[in-house]
């Protein structure tokens, strides 16, 4: 009898002590915020397994309560958050995010997926529904904002893999992208009527566009989207031809002076390229910032 009382006493002691166990594990796990979060995502594979998603339809959301604070500080740099989206259009090179970031918490709080239909952007509020445009093949998807990034310094968007699969930018790595906002209020009135939304100063209108280039006095027209890497813009012509003189002995490749009408002034900007590739601007940008210049940035036209 004894015994018995012994035995069944040792076996609840060792029941309460294994349960304790398992209670200091999990409280250990969620401790671990990636390893909490990776735990409630399925296992990643590269193609989901019913084919890539549908887009997103806008709908009117608040704020994100930890994505928005009015600036935020980078590797070095400050970036400030617009306080609206309205009108905003944007063009740049986009990149991708996918695996490596796979479960991990965004700067909005969400989890990231690789499998839905999102984006990184460093301006714009978290959320906000864009269109992204590939220039380069005008296949287009509706994407939701809800990440901070790229913090690349020549890129405009980091989109996730099912939406960069979709636009054919994933084996590249890299596409030449038009950004535009979408107003969720008066979007499905937006789509049935054809309007446009209103582009403001981050989208400059190839049409519009007339490019002297030195020696030559001819105007170009550029029909695909070209990569350029600005190196500065004056209100004087001869502020640009200056610039211009003082890189023509540097190798950098073929050098322009760009003019466009902004209102009612005139715009003249100092230009290396066309690029052939996102490679050969990002390869130029550095060697520029290697020399000490700081306002030079990557465009598309």
């Amino acid at each position: 009898m004894l015994r018995t009382e012994f035995f069944g006493r040792t076996v609840r002691f060792i029941n309460a002590w294994v349960f304790v166990l398992l209670i200091s594990a999990q409280v250990a796990c969620t401790s671990n915020k990636h390893v909490a979060v990776i735990s409630t995502i399925p296992p990643v594979t590269m193609e989901p397994s019913r084919g890539l998603p549908p887009d997103p339809v806008p709908r009117a959301e608040p704020r994100s309560r930890y994505g928005n604070p009015p600036s935020y500080k980078v590797l070095g740099k400050r970036y400030y958050t617009l306080s609206s989206s309205d009108g905003f259009t944007e063009r740049g090179i986009a990149s991708w995010y996918g695996k490596k970031f796979h479960g991990k918490r965004t700067s909005s709080g969400e989890t990231y997926n690789m499998h839905a239909m999102t984006a990184a952007h460093t301006r714009l509020p978290l959320p906000t529904y864009v269109q992204v445009t590939n220039l380069q093949n005008g296949k287009k998807v509706i994407v939701r904002v809800n990440d901070r990034g790229p913090f690349h310094q020549n890129r405009v968007i980091d989109l996730s893999y099912s939406a960069a699969k979709k636009l054919d930018i994933v084996a590249k790595g890299t596409g030449l992208v038009e950004i535009r906002a979408l107003d969720p209020l008066h979007y499905r009135q937006t789509e049935n009527t054809g309007t446009k939304a209103t582009q403001n100063t981050y989208t400059e209108k190839t049409e519009d566009t007339a490019v002297w280039t030195q020696g030559t006095g001819q105007r170009t027209a550029h029909g695909r989207p070209v990569v350029f890497v600005q190196v500065g813009a004056f209100s004087k012509r001869a502020s640009a031809e200056q610039l211009l003189s003082q890189l023509r002995d540097l190798n950098l490749g073929t050098i322009s002076v760009s003019s466009i009408l902004r209102g009612r002034e005139e715009l003249h900007r100092v230009r290396i390229g066309p690029l052939p590739t996102v490679q050969s601007a990002d390869d130029t940008f550095a060697r520029l910032t290697d020399l000490g210049m700081r306002e030079h940035r990557v465009v598309i036209e």
